[in-house]
């Protein structure tokens, strides 16, 4: 199990139960930072406000509702980097 599988797991057994009550820090905290801006930047934080609270509305707590690595991702969420990128290795082209 990779340290991601790990984070997920856990994360998904916290939202677990959870899920109003970290919906509402979700928005608490979209609202702060809004007023904090002036409102300037409503529309994106409230489109990240939304995918956070659909995100959380997807986890039931058990580990494995979020795709594993290598699936396609859940329309929303972020796609799950499969493969470390190389370092101090030269890539081949043309193969």
């Amino acid at each position: 199990m990779g340290i991601l599988d790990d984070l997920k797991g856990k994360a998904q057994k916290v939202i677990g139960g959870n899920q109003q009550a970290i919906k509402d820090g979700i928005e608490k905290a979209g609202d702060f930072v809004d007023s904090k801006t002036g409102g300037k930047h409503a529309d994106k934080i409230d489109s990240v406000q939304r995918g956070a609270s659909d995100f959380v509305d997807k986890q039931d707590g058990t580990p494995g509702t979020a795709p594993a690595a290598g699936e396609p991702p859940v329309a929303g969420q972020p796609p799950v980097n499969v493969e470390p990128p190389a370092t101090g290795e030269p890539r081949q082209q043309g193969l």
